[in-house]
């Protein structure tokens, strides 16, 4: 797609300073810019690189002066960096701007499709699925029987949804992403066999959750895995069966909860942080990367270290922890003294 500088300074409400009919195709940083592309200036640290850039447009704020000759045609606008951001989600609308069904697909009768909806080839729907309007699946995905999902709602290629389950409106649902899968639900016999318990329940996204690609959640034994409004997942996180996570939570890369556990409204988790099972996080949690979280933990807590203590406590002993070595040695020596004079 090839946009002048007119067109991106119509979409920004910008004013052109240069050629207005100089066409882009592409996006690049600034010392990066080559012919053809469009970049943005908004930090003064780069403001030397625009005398250099190859780049064709340059998005700057319109206190920009320059001190010297400019190549680039520019654009001005009140907040280069902002305006770019908005520019980055126009392209990504345009991009994503996808209608139709394309074949191969499986699409049983029993579905029901909203309007101007997307279906990428090599994708099977169950019976009895609802889609909503406007609607992107890319190829290769996969929706099991009685799935439903809302408008406007994303699904990229490779995603799999299980039987019964449920997304809401807004979602975006990465490459890879896996929900509704079985809870690892096992018990012994009598023989010290594991016999698998069924999972039968199902999982539900309310409305703009995002899931990051390799992300696994877990249908529920009974009831609902539910993932409440606003939640972002980031890649390769695993959420077992019947867990709860409360509305705006944010959590990164490689996070395991395991089973029951119900983490609370607006909390903040960082990567590799583990949950043990059954455990409630309250609200506006803050847990640091790596962190252990084997207990309850109340609304507000900021937590760091495996088993977790509050932020301050473990900032403190941390002090200890690597200066061990020394009061090992101080201890050694005292002792000799004492032992020694004795």
């Amino acid at each position: 797609m090839k946009f002048t500088a007119e067109q991106i300074a119509d979409i920004l409400e910008g004013e052109v300073s240069g050629n207005p009919s100089v066409e882009v195709s592409k996006l690049s940083k600034i010392e990066e810019g080559v012919e053809g592309a469009l970049t943005f200036l908004a930090n003064p640290k780069y403001t030397s690189h625009i005398y250099n850039t190859k780049a064709s447009i340059v998005i700057v704020n319109k206190s920009f002066t320059p001190e010297k000759t400019v190549t680039p045609t520019l654009i001005k606008v009140d907040d280069a960096y902002k305006s770019f951001s908005k520019l980055l989600e126009y392209y990504n609308q345009v991009k994503l701007n996808k209608f139709g069904i394309e074949q191969p697909v499986v699409v049983p009768e029993s579905t029901v499709i909203g309007k101007d909806v997307y279906i990428g080839a090599f994708s099977y729907l169950g019976e009895n699925v609802v889609i909503g309007d406007n609607v992107k699946i890319f190829p290769n995905s996969f929706i099991g029987d009685n799935v439903t999902i809302g408008d406007n709602t994303i699904l990229f290629s490779g995603t799999k949804i299980y039987s019964e389950c449920s997304l809401g409106k807004y979602c975006i649902i990465h490459s890879g992403v896996i929900i509704g899968a079985d809870g690892f639900g096992f018990a012994p016999n009598e023989n010290g066999e594991y016999i698998k318990i069924p999972q039968i329940g199902n999982v539900i996204l309310e409305d703009f959750v995002e899931v990051g690609a390799a992300t696994t959640i877990d249908r529920a034994t009974l009831g609902s895995t539910i993932i409440r409004k606003g939640v972002k997942l980031d890649n390769q996180i695993q959420i077992a069966h019947n867990v709860e996570i409360g509305k705006n939570t944010v959590i990164a890369a490689q996070t395991g909860i395991a089973g029951s556990t119900k983490i609370g409204e607006n909390c903040q988790i960082g990567g590799q942080v583990g949950f043990a099972g059954h455990i409630t996080v309250g609200n506006n949690v803050k847990i640091q990367a790596q962190s252990g979280i084997g207990r309850n933990v109340k609304d507000n807590e900021v937590l760091q270290g495996s088993p977790a203590l509050s932020y301050a406590d473990y900032n403190k002993s941390y002090v200890y922890f690597k200066n061990l070595p020394k009061l090992a040695k101080s201890i050694n020596e005292l002792e000799k003294k004492e032992y020694g004079n004795s």
